[in-house]
């Protein structure tokens, strides 16, 4: 339980100190220092700590990161995501007919929906005409596949079967080797020209899995409609793509959002990103665009928090009060994930995901949360250009 109210790790920006909603917890480093009181002053440094309970009871012993404060500017501001992927995904398998019977070449093989195809006979693959190419070329001879699948490599053998509707060659395998969707920028980094939107990942619609980047742009959208959210039927935010002119490319689709460098610098004011201890239950405002216009603030509430570890992309549940909010969209719908959070004039998080029997409550990722992917992000780009 004490995982739920009290996080295993923690940042704190230089100067500060690791501060709760009262005193009653506070933060004791093993060499001795009391870490809510500011003493921290050098960015870079890491402390093993205990949590105590009224300075006596020990809690558990924590980790706490020192790091360099950090402005983002919000953004709230629709997109549109253009995506193609490493590898091709198998969104379904197929039996086939042929002249001695049924068959299904991917099954027997052992392929399942999910799995990203990466390699034909050696041949790197990135699209569906790819391996359609090859299969159908193969004369029924034999290909080795060089899959993918929950991160682990493996080959196996596909013995193509002629169909007998149109005596093409075939595996058995209905692919994507693309996907497009509209979401919401939640930061831009004016220091790194990187962003960060959507606050979860963009899973393929059949197989409901990360789909693997390869490589992608973003383009401004208009949004022209909404249909509004109800009881077990979620709404969404109807829009269209403005220009194919890209605004940024991407550069990675995580569980924890998208990410990626924008070509021209957002307007808006630079705030402070709130590290989680800082947050709290109650009002906080969204910054989401909902018609044509700019984005524009609307008023929610925090009602739970989640600290534990293993949580990516559903840290806070949010409950939106603003009634012209609730009177457009019915609360939160389809492409407003990655709306800003705003409380204390810091950024907090972002929203992810709608309750689908409740859609005036959805979940929030940390800020601080996707504020770390981004720079984990940048710098294994800088270590790949070195």
């Amino acid at each position: 339980m004490a995982d739920y109210f009290t996080p295993d790790s923690y940042k704190i920006t230089a100067g500060s100190s690791l501060q709760w909603g009262s005193d009653a917890i506070t933060a004791v480093a093993e060499n001795g220092a009391d870490i809510s009181t500011g003493v921290c002053s050098s960015p870079n440094r890491s402390y093993k700590a205990k949590l105590m309970l009224y300075h006596v009871l020990p809690i558990k012993t924590v980790n706490v990161d020192v790091v360099k404060e950090t402005l983002l500017v919000p953004c709230g501001t629709p997109f549109g995501i253009k995506m193609f992927t490493n590898g091709v995904v198998i969104v379904g398998v197929a039996d086939i007919t042929t002249s001695s019977g049924t068959v299904n070449p991917a099954a027997v093989a052992g392929l399942r929906v999910g799995d990203i195809i990466t390699e034909v006979d050696g041949i790197k693959v990135n699209t569906n005409a790819e391996i359609i190419d090859a299969v159908s070329g193969s004369e029924g001879k034999s290909l080795v596949f060089t899959v993918n699948r929950e991160g682990e490599s493996f080959t196996t053998t596909v013995q193509p079967a002629k169909s007998e509707v149109d005596s093409v060659y075939r595996a058995g395998v209905w692919l994507r080797d693309s996907t497009a969707g509209i979401g919401t920028l939640t930061f831009y980094n004016p220091v790194t020209r990187s962003f960060a939107g959507l606050g979860h990942g963009v899973c393929d619609t059949d197989t409901n899995e990360l789909m693997p980047l390869l490589n992608g742009e973003i383009v401004p959208v208009t949004i022209s409609g909404i249909t509004k959210g109800e009881k077990g039927n979620p709404g969404e935010l109807r829009g269209y793509f403005a220009t194919d002119t890209a605004m940024g490319t991407l550069d990675a689709n995580v569980p924890a959002g998208v990410y990626g460098t924008l070509n021209t610098a957002p307007k808006g004011e630079a705030l402070e990103v709130a590290m989680k201890q800082e947050i709290k239950q109650g009002p906080v405002k969204i910054l989401s665009t909902i018609d044509g216009g700019r984005p524009q603030y609307f008023t929610a509430e925090i009602e739970k928090i989640d600290y534990r570890e293993n949580i990516q992309s559903k840290n806070m549940v949010l409950h939106i009060t603003d009634k012209n909010l609730l009177n457009a969209t019915g609360g939160i719908v389809q492409g407003m994930s990655g709306s800003p959070i705003i409380q204390g004039n810091k950024i907090i998080g972002a929203v992810t995901h709608v309750f689908v029997n409740d859609p005036t409550r959805g979940y929030g990722i940390f800020a601080e949360n996707m504020l770390s992917v981004s720079q984990s992000i940048g710098s294994s780009a800088k270590e790949k250009a070195s």
